[in-house]
This record gives structure tokens, sequence and C-alpha cells, in this order.
């Protein structure tokens, strides 16, 4: 198994390589030279497995001889060992064949953790086997942050620097990546929206000279280990609903492409989905290109559902990729027009895209009042991010063919929105009670690249 650029003028690496690389040289995003395929009969045989063999099944192909066997099923152990639902990823109804996918019982409350904690297994197991310590950059809009410094701190073959958005996460978010004490983990404050976030990052993987001085490696979505550890839970639910004999569709709320890309390699491998639907808040880039608009960037305006407050979406460029046919010198004429503000997508990759993904968006009145009413007609109480994904698929769900909607996000990581919805202030689980009285450890930067390798060059090992 090797993985290609997006950009098509990177060397083929090996899974290990291309994880432990992040972004290809010439600024493309790795993807599989071919993506496995599941039969009906594989496919069938996944009911009643636990998730952790789901898992091994779905994403061995994928691993080629980077890990053996038994190496790859004890990753796949630790990596769910700490979630608090034994089911890992249960389902909830909602309504009459609208169900929510709960992924939020890692960790840090967010789906991030189910592919950054197996990530994290993933790269010590890999590291220590070479002898070799990296440098982990990550940029966050929330999420990815708390889930990889949870994930990597206090392991011994990495450093890990998180950027978010000063003052545009929430208090668990910001809290989350500020309170561990390990001294591998460091929490940047930058002064800039998420997509400055986004841009120094790569443009410090587009830094040679910093990139092989620090042995930089990524963990954003940029890494397709994350998008892989993502295609599992499309498997897990849609075999319990009765797949492969018969189709099922889902709804994710996204900003960044991620994982609902993840939902088009699961159908590319073979799952029998009718529909993705991509749920954007007023942040809606996405919606606005897959309903024919352009894909051009606009200001990135303060949401209620903060992760989600994106204006480019780095992962949509894999998506690109497969609709311009794996042409890697379109793709990447498209992200040099997209660094002058935007790009028209060609009409056979539209028809191609809308082939896979259509789309929806919610304001945040509607994202408020989606909150209070599953929360009266289900018991379901929602976190805005959730709340954006459930009104979308409420619109476009066809009541013959079952829904399940992506729940991101425990809505205790969100409570003033929650309770300014629902009048319900969400507590935080036990394990993260006394989050609140932690010390806090943060450092905050300019938005400046020179400054932000200084700092990085500064608090790692000599």
């Amino acid at each position: 198994m090797k993985y290609i650029s997006t950009r098509g003028q990177a060397p083929a690496l090996t899974f290990e390589e291309a994880m432990l690389t992040g972004l290809a040289r010439d600024g493309g995003l790795y993807v599989p030279e071919t993506i496995p395929q599941m039969s009906a009969d594989e496919i069938a045989a996944l009911a009643g497995l636990s998730y952790e063999e789901t898992a091994y099944r779905v994403m061995r192909p994928f691993i080629g001889d980077s890990f053996t066997d038994g190496e790859f099923r004890d990753i796949i152990s630790r990596a769910y060992a700490g979630f608090g639902h034994a089911a890992r990823a249960p389902l909830v109804q909602l309504a009459p064949n609208h169900f929510l996918l709960e992924l939020f019982h890692g960790p840090t409350l967010a789906f991030k953790d189910f592919a950054m904690q197996l990530i994290g297994q993933l790269f010590e197991a890999a590291l220590k086997r070479r002898g070799e310590r990296v440098t982990i950059v990550g940029a966050t809009s929330g999420d990815t942050g708390s889930a990889a410094i949870e994930a990597f701190r206090g392991l011994d073959a990495v450093d890990v620097f998180i950027l978010f958005p000063h003052g545009r996460v929430s208090e668990v978010q910001r809290r989350q990546m500020t309170t561990p004490d390990d001294a591998n983990v460091h929490a940047l404050a930058l002064d800039g929206d998420f997509d400055d976030c986004q841009a120094r990052l790569k443009d410090m993987f587009n830094d040679f000279a910093f990139r092989d001085g620090v042995r930089l490696a990524g963990v954003n979505s940029i890494n397709f280990a994350r998008v892989l550890a993502q295609v599992v839970y499309y498997f897990s639910s849609a075999v319990s609903l009765g797949a492969p004999g018969r189709k099922v569709s889902f709804t994710v709320p996204t900003g960044n492409f991620g994982d609902i890309f993840a939902g088009y390699i699961a159908k590319q491998m073979g799952l029998p989905i009718d529909r993705l639907v991509v749920a954007t808040n007023q942040n809606d880039i996405l919606n606005r290109c897959l309903t024919g608009q352009g894909y051009f960037k606009g200001e990135t305006i303060p949401s209620i559902s903060p992760s989600m407050d994106i204006q480019v979406s780095s992962n949509f460029e894999r998506a690109l990729f497969y609709a311009y046919g794996q042409d890697g010198k379109a793709v990447a004429q498209l992200m040099d027009e997209l660094s002058s503000g935007g790009f028209n997508v060609s009409q056979g990759a539209m028809e191609a895209l809308r082939e896979s993904f259509s789309s929806g968006r919610a304001s945040e009145e509607e994202t408020l009042a989606t909150i209070a009413a599953t929360l009266n007609s289900s018991t379901e109480l929602l976190c805005p991010h959730s709340a954006v994904g459930v009104k979308v698929a409420e619109e476009q769900r066809d009541p013959q063919t079952p829904m399940i909607t992506l729940a991101t996000a425990h809505p205790a990581k969100f409570p003033d929105a929650v309770e300014r919805a629902s009048g319900i202030r969400p507590p935080l689980p036990p394990r993260m009670a006394d989050l609140y009285d932690r010390s806090e450890r943060v450092s905050r930067i300019d938005n400046d690249l020179a400054a932000i390798e200084t700092h990085i060059k500064g608090h790692i090992p000599a």
C-alpha cells in the first residue's frame, strides 16, 4: 500500500512514512494510491463485533506492512481503552429513521479522540522502533488541540505544540489544552483566527530548513491516519442499522471536511452509503461551493459552534483530487488560485462532487432552536455543532432511508450556548469535574511565522 500526494509532485510513501510526514513536500495531502475494497460479505461479517475488531478489519488493508497484525491489534486496544462507553460510538434514536452517532465518549469529549488516540499510539510505536523523536505541531479550532495533547502528553518520543485562535475557543476547550502539566506539551494562543493557525502550520511544513531541523510532524486532518481512524465509525454504525442489506445516509457537521471525507472513503470501500450531507454553520464556504457558488474565502465570523468557524477547509483538497480524476496538476492550480482568494469548480468536477455530497447550513438562531427542539422531542441534549447537523439532516433526509447524524462533541464543552438554548447548563463528566480549578499554562504568540518557529525551537530538547 502506497500513498500519493494530491498535487502529484511528491514521492509515494508507505503508510508509516506518510503518517510521520503529514503534509507532502509539494504542499499536497497524502491519499492511498488505491482504495481497498470490502465485499458485502465482509461488511456483513462486522455485525455484532466489538468496535476494536471492526476497527482492525476496516483499517488493516490501509496499513500494509508498516505494523504486524499483533502490533496493530495492540495499538487499537490501547487507543480505545480510555473511552467512557463500552460501545465506543453508540447510536441513539432521535426520531423515526433518524439516529445520532455519539462520538463524544473519548477522553476529551469530542470525535477527534477516535483518531488522535489511535495516532498517538501509532506514532509512539513507530518512533520507538526507529529510535527517533519528532516535533508535532497542530492547528485547532478547539477539539483537535485538546485531543492531540491528551493523546501525546507524557510520551517519550514527541514534543507537541498546538496553535489555537486566542479568544475563539470555548473555555472548556481552552482549559483542556492549557491545564496538562506534562513537559512535552505546549499550548500557543495565536492572535488570529483558525485559518491563520492553519496557514502558519502549512508555512512551517513548507519551510524545509525548519521542518527538517526540528523533525516536524503533523497530526491535523492533513494526516491521512486521522481520516482513516474516522472511517471506522461509518462502518460500525451503518452495519448496526442493516448495512450492507440496506443503504444508510449520513449528515456531518464539518468545517475542515475531514470527518465527512472519511465517509467518502467508506463509500468507496463498498459501504452502501446513499447520501453524505455536509452541514455548515454561518461560515458556509463548503455549502456555497457545493451549491455552485464557487470556493471563495470570506470573513470568518465567530459563532456558537466555534470548531466550524473555518473558511479554508484543508481536507476539501482530497475531495477535489478525486473529483478532478486524480489530476494532481489541476489540484495544484486550484490551490494556487485559492491563495489569491478562491476558484470556481469545473462543471465535470462539480457533477462528481454532487454524486457524493450534498449540503445545507444552519444559522445561529436555527442552531439554538434545534438544541431546544431536540431536547423536547427526544431528551437528547446536543452541543451546537451536533445541532447544526441535526437541523440540516431533518431538512434533507429521506424518510425511507436511515439517516445518521454525527454528534461531534459533548454538550458540556459548550455550556454557555447549550444553557442559552435549553436552560440547562450541562455538567462535565466526573473525571473532568475539577477542570475549572486546574492551573493553566499557555503562551500567547503573534501571528508571525518567525516568532512561532523561534518559540518552538526554544522549547524542544537540544
